[in-house]
């Protein structure tokens, strides 16, 4: 196949939701389609010994929920699929925010009978800023909810999403009767047996036919014919260029745990989603099929395989290909690098590949040479954008619980802090090392990985911090910023990249602090510069 071909059947996508919503079953499910494995765990039960194959650290098992973001990649109809399944906890919506960056399109998950929940609206916010084309999916629609009208409403209004729905339900719950799909005009009929792999597909050309009254009655076929015409009449027709551009947004429904209406949804998906796209870089805006490679690091996984201490960088190919054994330019690092063993990725296997596309992920495996955001090239030097770091909202002091495996601990956190699972500061003052993270759940995901992966125990001491402001003296040699460093040493510290920080321990005294030092500026974030 030629290039241009390559990155035409590509689809990069991440799957986003508030937890429960059912987003790691959809994965699942869709993996099924497109053959990529034989049957599907559900997250849920204990009872299936397998677990999510998309899920696969020890504290998402226990828990029943996705921690870290995975790629999973399958075929399906000649076309190639990636998708990123992102943790709806929103105790790691950093790492969901990052994952953001990487996908060209992405799939809304919404549970029927909670509707619109807070996790959700954040990601949603998130993808208007960057006009990510997106697709919602209903799900759950085998159990009672809300009805299909006042669903369609909330995400308008909540989102402020413009839907269109590209399937309707027939009934809910204990009258749920099936999907009448609007895209390909035919019913589905749900029989609520999920241990069948795919449901059979009734063609109705016309709404009308007594045929429709026989297989699901004529209570619901009336209802039915009703509700079609009322969407027809509210919302709008289906307009790609709209989609594409974050404007307009399809709508289905289904239920991914019993496998139903999975299949119009991937249908349409590989019909309308975008195939990989131009992405800006602080130099210019770089194109998929232009022919040298570039890429970014967005996530980095230490110890996917307790067995190897090994780190995986993970690069989502912006142009070119990307070859084993090719040096390729570490922009930061200024230095060349080459790659024995690219990993091209499908839940907990991976396999070596050749050569990868605009679209695709590959996992890099890394000494510690890469950090969150940095780019590959053939030689240009470009730098992606986009990958920040927010403020922390918990601080805690790290105390080594071991004194005979300060070295574990050490390496431990640093690599953690790579990842990007939290943020490290160290203490001016003391040199006492603290600990930043988004949610508070991410301490336990520290100490369970230090102790499993580096053999190293940690105890935590809570620590009285409001915001981690970065600071950025407009002159380091005047008065105010000297008198400034001498009056708040106490609150100072550096992060990893040794850059300085003011620990403020609450808000009133952040802002005594900017009105007395107006020279100052005081950041939220770290990509300020």
């Amino acid at each position: 196949m030629s290039f241009k071909t390559e990155i035409e059947r590509r689809r990069t996508f991440g799957i986003i939701a508030h937890p429960d919503a059912g987003k790691t079953t959809l994965t699942e499910k869709l993996l099924l389609f497109g053959g990529a494995i034989q049957e599907a765990g559900a997250v849920k039960s204990n009872k299936i010994k397998k677990g999510a194959t998309s899920d696969f650290m020890e504290i998402e098992r226990q828990r029943g929920i996705s921690v870290a973001t995975s790629v999973l990649a399958f075929e399906y109809e000649g076309t190639k699929v990636n998708i990123l399944d992102t943790p709806g906890h929103k105790d790691f919506a950093e790492d969901t925010y990052r994952t953001l960056t990487a996908v060209d399109s992405v799939i809304v998950v919404v549970d029927v009978a909670k509707g619109v929940e807070e996790q959700t609206e954040k990601l949603v916010e998130v993808c208007r800023m960057r006009n990510i084309p997106m697709i919602v999916f209903i799900n759950k629609m085998d159990r009672e909810g809300k009805d299909a009208f006042d669903l369609l409403d909330e995400i308008e209004q909540k989102l402020g999403l413009n839907v269109v729905p590209m399937s309707f339900p027939i009934g809910m719950g204990y009258d749920f009767k099936g999907i009448y799909n609007l895209w390909e005009k035919n019913i589905n009929l749900f029989s609520g047996n999920s241990r069948k792999n795919i449901e059979e597909t009734i063609e109705i050309s016309d709404l009308e036919s007594p045929e429709i009254d026989k297989l699901i009655g004529e209570k619901a076929a009336h209802t039915l014919r009703e509700e079609i015409e009322l969407v027809e009449g509210i919302y709008p027709t289906f307009n790609r260029d709209e989609y594409l551009n974050g404007h307009q947004q399809p709508v289905f429904f289904g239920s991914a745990l019993n496998n139903f209406g999975v299949r119009e949804l991937l249908d349409c998906f590989i019909d309308i989603a975008p195939k990989p796209r131009a992405k800006q870089s602080e130099e210019r805006l770089v194109q998929p099929d232009e022919t040298d490679f570039s890429g970014f690091v967005f996530k980095i996984h230490a110890n996917m395989d307790p067995n190897h201490r090994d780190r995986l960088a993970f690069i989502k190919i912006v142009s070119g290909t990307f070859e084993r054994n090719k040096p390729y330019l570490h922009v930061r690092n200024k230095k060349k690098m080459k790659f024995s063993s690219p990993n091209a990725f499908f839940a907990e296997k991976k396999e070596i590949v050749d050569i990868s596309y605009p679209g695709d992920i590959v996992g890099l495996h890394d000494t510690g040479n890469f950090k969150i955001g940095d780019t590959l090239t053939e030689g240009e030097n470009i730098n992606y954008k986009g990958i920040p770091s927010f403020s922390p909202e918990h601080f805690r002091y790290i105390n080594n619980a071991d004194p005979l495996k300060s070295k574990q601990l050490f390496k431990g956190i640093d690599q953690l802090m790579d990842e990007g699972v939290a943020q490290l500061f160290t203490l001016e003052l003391n040199g006492r090392k603290v600990i930043g993270t988004v949610g508070a759940l991410q301490y336990e995901v520290i100490q369970y990985r230090l102790e499993h992966e580096y053999g190293a125990k940690c105890t935590y001491e809570n620590l009285n911090v409001y915001k981690a402001c970065w600071v950025e003296p407009t002159d380091i040699k005047n008065e105010e910023y000297k008198e400034f460093l001498r009056v708040k040493h106490r609150y100072l510290a550096k992060d990893k990249e040794d850059q300085l920080v003011f620990l403020a321990d609450s808000q009133f005294s952040l802002q005594m602090t900017q009105q007395k030092y107006p020279s100052i500026k005081f950041h939220f974030t770290s990509e300020y510069k």
